[in-house]
């Protein structure tokens, strides 16, 4: 299912929140890289930055890159594996049992074809249970059902075929 409803932010106007969050991301995803995966260190960084935005027994594997991850909501029991990009502006909903494979890309943000600091959002949303192979990229607006198995070119074909995204 995908939403076409857009929310625009322009990125020459973000608010001092804005920007304190973006040093917060940062500031986390450098700490999260350079420590021992799942150690008692890492795995409080994660429950510090996270807090109930990661649901019990959830592992966010690194290295993780992004933004706006304060929009990511990670549901129990959740694996997300290593080298995943969480693009979270638009919002992010990972429900309960979700596996993800190395290498995901979760992109809920573009820019503007036209105008390239205008970033387009819609909310990406993987119900309960869904598995996400290795390398595949879902886009903005997507809703990945429940118990489903998506791999890359599924929502990369989706996206070009759709003349209103």
């Amino acid at each position: 299912m995908i939403n076409l409803d857009f929310e625009r932010v322009d990125m020459r106007n973000l608010s001092p929140e804005d920007m304190e969050n973006g040093l917060k991301d940062n500031k986390f995803m450098f700490e999260i890289n350079h420590t021992l995966p799942m150690s008692e260190e890492y795995n409080e960084l994660l429950k510090d930055f996270f807090g109930d935005n990661l649901g019990e027994n959830s592992m966010i594997v690194a290295p993780i890159a992004g933004a706006a991850l304060s929009h990511l909501k990670v549901g129990k029991n959740v694996f997300i594996n290593s080298n995943s990009l969480l693009m979270a502006r638009g919002g992010i909903t990972i429900e309960d049992d979700v596996l993800m494979a190395a290498n995901v890309q979760l992109l809920s943000n573009n820019h503007d074809e036209y105008d390239r600091q205008v970033l387009t959002c819609k909310p990406i949303h993987i119900k309960k249970g869904a598995w996400i192979g290795a390398g595949a990229s879902i886009l903005a607006g997507v809703t990945v059902g429940k118990y489903a198995m998506k791999k890359l070119c599924f929502y990369i074909c989706i996206s070009i075929n759709n003349p209103n995204s």
